[in-house]
């Protein structure tokens, strides 16, 4: 095997693309969100469902009006994982903004409802 070329390399990236959208396919074919977690949690690594989880957390509290700094610093991670996040709020694929700004609608319906 050896070193990969700048063309395998290439490839592999084009690979990731269309098997993220076969995931995407699979994910939108789930009938239930039991089996949307059993999907994730055996398909991801125990660091990888840390990461995502931490970086869903992040970004619903950025949505939701909180700062960078504030954000930061009550998830305990650096403002430069913050930024990505915050970037991707901002000028991200337009299904991402969507889907957060969905659950944050629910989210402050739901705290609403409860008062």
């Amino acid at each position: 095997k050896g070193v990969p070329t700048v063309g395998t390399v290439h490839q592999r990236r084009m690979d990731t693309g269309k098997h993220i959208r076969g995931f995407a396919d699979a994910l939108a074919d789930v009938r239930n969100k039991p089996e949307v977690y059993d999907l994730l949690f055996a398909i991801l690594t125990p660091r990888e469902r840390e990461e995502i989880a931490l970086r869903w957390r992040l970004v619903l509290l950025l949505a939701a009006g909180m700062t960078q700094h504030a954000v930061a610093a009550e998830l305990g991670v650096s403002l430069c994982k913050i930024t990505r996040g915050a970037r991707e709020l901002k000028t991200g694929p337009a299904g991402f903004r969507k889907v957060v700004a969905r659950v944050v609608s629910r989210r402050t319906a739901r705290r609403q409802g409860e008062k």
